[in-house]
């Protein structure tokens, strides 16, 4: 899974390298802490004119199907697996139909917490995961729009997006057995199966990821668990496993 990410770019530049036709005029402040039920960039297609346009929009973290009744659903939908994201009710329509790009800097990913000593707890060591040689990453995903019951149907819809997963490779899979499936700069809009392999970075960072409450680029500083050798962290090639047959939007 991908429960915590970074997006500190602001909108304009990633709006230049994602080569968006539209952008919205919400500045979002930058973040290292991003957690779900947070307002999100996305990039996604629309036609109009007959053409497609390509927008960056905001979007909460957290997909809400078109039939929920409520809103809270979304916070435990802020993943989709590949394997049956095609298949899930709460996914396939999106699946089909609204797909999108997530924007970020890097994510976060927990190794278990170490044995307790003299009875302390010891917190879950988080590590940072980006993509070695691009500022900015970006992930498959889902968007939806809705509307709570009873609402009239010209009434404003929330927009909400998710993340694609799928099994976790090479050294990302020592910290977690799920990672977002990334899409390469030159295949935002191919197949989301057999993508160019991604060079992958990971190193620990402050326990303090572990709080949404905790925000700020010093939690990107460096790092070294006390109870890990930092040797053994290092960089490997990350490829995409999803094997699903469609164009990403």
């Amino acid at each position: 899974m991908c429960g915590r990410y970074a997006l500190t770019a602001d909108k304009d530049a990633l709006a230049l390298e994602f080569e968006v036709d539209a952008t919205t005029d919400v500045q979002l402040p930058p973040r290292w802490n991003i957690a779900p039920t947070s307002d999100i960039y996305i990039v996604r297609e629309r036609q109009e004119g007959g053409q497609r346009v390509r927008e960056l929009v905001v979007a909460r973290w957290g997909l809400i199907p078109a039939w929920a009744k409520e809103e809270s659903i979304g916070a435990r939908l802020a993943n989709a697996r590949a394997e049956t994201v095609a298949e899930k009710p709460a996914f396939r329509g999106s699946f089909a139909k609204r797909r999108c790009l997530v924007l970020c800097d890097g994510w976060y990913e927990w190794l278990p917490a170490q044995p307790a000593r003299a009875g302390v707890r010891q917190p879950k060591q988080p590590y940072l995961m980006t993509v070695t040689g691009r500022q900015h990453v970006a992930f498959a995903g889902l968007y939806e729009w809705w509307r709570e019951p009873g609402t009239p149907a010209d009434a404003p819809a929330l927009l909400t997006a998710n993340l694609i997963t799928t099994d976790a490779v090479g050294v990302a899979a020592q910290v977690h057995d799920r990672m977002p499936v990334l899409l390469d700069h030159h295949a935002w809009s191919r197949a989301i199966s057999d993508l160019p392999e991604q060079p992958v970075a990971i190193r620990p960072v402050t326990t303090d990821v572990n709080s949404v409450r905790n925000d700020g680029a010093y939690l990107w500083g460096e790092f070294f668990p006390p109870t890990l050798d930092p040797s053994a962290v290092a960089e490997a090639e990350i490829s995409d496993q999803d094997s699903q047959d469609q164009t990403l939007f």
